[in-house]
This record gives structure tokens, C-alpha cells and sequence, in this order.
């Protein structure tokens, strides 16, 4: 009963609804993308975008623009476009060139943060962005309703989307006979797959995001084979260790980015033992 009543208590406050709604939304698109990801040898996308929104946001605080996603958001979507076609160049191999822009801004958003935010601030500010801290707490409405309809894009697009991602995912020459644009989807799914770093960065911080997007992702492979089968069991890991994380966090008040990590790690060893168990 007293937990019940904790329960209620917590969700009596309106920002604790909102972080509820916008992080549920977020985890579920992200675990659609992660099982791409993982399939197409991707997963270093993800981590090499995280670390672009994280210098793309620190120049918006410089610029002290008001809301930080309308230049992060494309800032991110025209490097991952960048990361991309820059896999395909002979000159510059694709994990060079997430590393080159991965660590180049990181260093330019940590040096541009040092240069132009108090003191104070900086060790705080900088926390905050890497790993998630309470960001998801302070969402408004207008952020909450933002993060759902974008997240909501996401998932309508790969439902609408899912033959031709799943062609591309496994054979992309195949898919390209059959009279897929492979390189067009290719660019639209990168351009999503930015999306969704730049939502997820008030959930879990940037240097956490690829955990959130492959955990589920892998946690499901252990048990299942289908692409259907793990799509659809990721969505559920995802959603399960937001849900808990969130709530874990906020009794305990431990970082809400990181205590999602722990629970989506525990239940990527419940998977482990179970398909050893299948096995």
C-alpha cells in the first residue's frame, strides 16, 4: 500500500507525468532504430552522433539560443548525412570520419563551454549534457508534446517503411535490383536516427544515448531470431527499463540517464541467461 501510495503521490505532479510520457515515447523509438543499427554494423553512428549534438548544443548555449533543438536538431541531421556518404568515400573510411567529427566536437563544445559559461556552471552544465542528469524532470508541456510527436513521426515511418527497411537491412544489393533508392533510404533513416539521438539527449545525455539505442536491441537477439520478433521484444525491454529507471530515479534520486542504463544492462543479463537456458 505504501508503495501505491508513493506512486501516487509522484504522478500528483505534472512534470513527473510529462517525463513519464516523453521518455516512454523516446525509448520505443529508439529501440525500432537500434535493431537497424546493430543488423547493419552501424552502432557507431549512434555514439558518433551523441558527440556531435553534445558540441552542436554547446554552441547554441554560446549563441544563447532560447531553444537549443532548433539548431541542434539540424545540425545533427546534416552531420549524420555527412558520416554517411563519407562511408561510401574510398579517401575517408566511415569509422575515420565518425571519429574525426565525434571528437572534434566534443573538444569544440567543451572548449566553446569553458571559454563563455561561468565557472560555476561549467562542471554542472557540462554533467547535465553527457549523461542525462534530472534534464527529462524539467521538461514543460511544450517539450513533452514535442518529444511525443516526434517520436511519434519516428514510429509511423518505420511502420510505414518496414519492408523496405528490412530489405535494406540485410541485403542492400538485393534491394537496389528490386528498385529500392538504397542511398535515399540510407540518408532518410541516418536523418532519423539523428532525430532520435537529439530527443533521447534529455532522457539519458549524450554520452549515453548508444546504450539506449543498442542494449534492447541486443538484449532481444539473444532470444529471438525473427526480425518482427526482435523488433517488437526490444520496443518492450526499452519501454519496461525507461518505466522503471524513471521511477527508480526518482525515489532514489539517482541520475535518471544512467540508472536506465543499469536497468536495460540487468536486463540484457536476464536475456543472456535465458538463451543460455534455451541453448
Amino acid at each position: 500500500m505504501n508503495l501505491l501510495e508513493t506512486i501516487r503521490m509522484y504522478f500528483s505532479f505534472s512534470f513527473v507525468v510529462y517525463a513519464f510520457i516523453a521518455g516512454i515515447m523516446i525509448a520505443l523509438s529508439s529501440s525500432l532504430l537500434g535493431v537497424t543499427l546493430v543488423l547493419k554494423r552501424f552502432s557507431y553512428i549512434g555514439d558518433g552522433l551523441s558527440h556531435t549534438a553534445f558540441g552542436a548544443m554547446a554552441i547554441a548555449s554560446v549563441l544563447k539560443i532560447t531553444n537549443n533543438t532548433v539548431f541542434v536538431l539540424p545540425v545533427t541531421v546534416l552531420c549524420a548525412i555527412l558520416i554517411l556518404c563519407a562511408k561510401e568515400n574510398s579517401k575517408i573510411k566511415g569509422d575515420a570520419s565518425v571519429a574525426m567529427i565525434s571528437v572534434g566536437a566534443l573538444a569544440v563544445g567543451y572548449f566553446l563551454m569553458n571559454i563563455f559559461s561561468p565557472p560555476a556552471n561549467l562542471s554542472g552544465d557540462v554533467c547535465s549534457t553527457l549523461f542525462g542528469s534530472t534534464l527529462i524532470l524539467t521538461l514543460t508541456k511544450a517539450d513533452m508534446i514535442f518529444s511525443v510527436v516526434i517520436s511519434a513521426l519516428v514510429v509511423i515511418f518505420f511502420i510505414f517503411f518496414y519492408n523496405r527497411i528490412f530489405a535494406i537491412t540485410f541485403d542492400e544489393d538485393f534491394s537496389y535490383t528490386c528498385g529500392i533508392n538504397t542511398k535515399l533510404m540510407n540518408i532518410i533513416l541516418a536523418a532519423v536516427i539523428a532525430t532520435v539521438i537529439v530527443l533521447a539527449m534529455n532522457l539519458v545525455g549524450t554520452l549515453l544515448i548508444s546504450a539506449l539505442i543498442i542494449f534492447p536491441a541486443v538484449s532481444s537477439m539473444m532470444i529471438f531470431k525473427s526480425f518482427r520478433n526482435v523488433t517488437f521484444f526490444a520496443c518492450i525491454i526499452s519501454v519496461l527499463a525507461a518505466i522503471i529507471g524513471l521511477f527508480v530515479a526518482i525515489v532514489s534520486g539517482t541520475p535518471v540517464g544512467s540508472t536506465i542504463v543499469v536497468v536495460d544492462i540487468v536486463c540484457f543479463g536476464f536475456c543472456k541467461i535465458i538463451s543460455i537456458i534455451k541453448k
